[in-house]
């Protein structure tokens, strides 16, 4: 029975559009399509009809051609942001394959690339550095003008309003050189990984030339 399951479906189709196909002249085409859970057929295409999923006879019975419906805005939305994701990440795989073309030309050997990378590391360690310095500063500058408005209000007098801006001020440097502490040290954890991925990627760009020359 599975072998002959189209040609069941062609006649039913042929079926349902008999009186749409009855007379027709040749050249003539006659439209089937679904509309509300029924079977419409017609020698005209309204234009309700327009989005939804149809069949296109010949005047001599045959279909000739077969539509999907039309996506909706939800679906085609979804699509666009699909597309644009792929797009960006083939920018970015393009990207790679540079850098990576690049590393090869650029070091020598792998004595090199492990130098360079040594320079990053230090560069990385010396900003980490840095940065706690930098939150441990602010720290203590706002422990103390917390400390200041705290005296004030125990005194019973208002906070100055300069001190107040101040306060916000220091509070907002400190989450901000908090935040860039926090990128450097996930940087730093990382750089050994790449390293450890660039030779290996160096080692395999490099290996069809070593080999070409022996």
């Amino acid at each position: 029975m599975t072998k002959f399951a189209p040609a069941l479906l062609a006649t039913t189709a042929l079926l349902l559009c008999a009186p749409a196909l009855a007379q027709k002249p040749a050249g003539k085409k006659v439209y089937c399509w679904n509309e509300d859970g029924r079977k419409i057929c017609g020698d005209a295409l309204p234009a309700s009809a327009v989005d939804n999923a149809r069949t296109e006879f010949s005047a001599s019975g045959m279909a000739t051609k077969r539509l999907e419906r039309a996506p909706t805005d939800a679906e085609r939305a979804a699509a666009d942001v699909l597309a644009e994701q792929q797009r960006l990440a083939a920018i970015a795989t393009a990207a790679k394959e540079r850098r990576e073309l690049a590393m090869v030309e650029s070091y020598a050997s792998e004595d090199e690339l492990r130098r360079a990378f040594e320079h990053r590391l230090g560069l990385l360690d010396a900003a980490v550095k840095s940065s706690k310095l930098g939150v441990e500063g602010l720290r203590r500058s706002l422990v103390t003008l917390l400390r200041r408005a705290g005296e004030a209000e125990l005194a019973g007098k208002p906070v100055a309003k300069a001190l107040t801006g101040t306060i916000q001020t220091q509070h907002q440097q400190l989450r901000r050189q908090q935040a860039l502490l926090a990128d450097q040290q996930l940087e730093r954890n990382t750089a050994d990984e790449d390293l450890a991925s660039a030779l290996r990627r160096y080692r395999e760009l490099k290996k069809p030339t070593a080999d070409s020359q022996s």
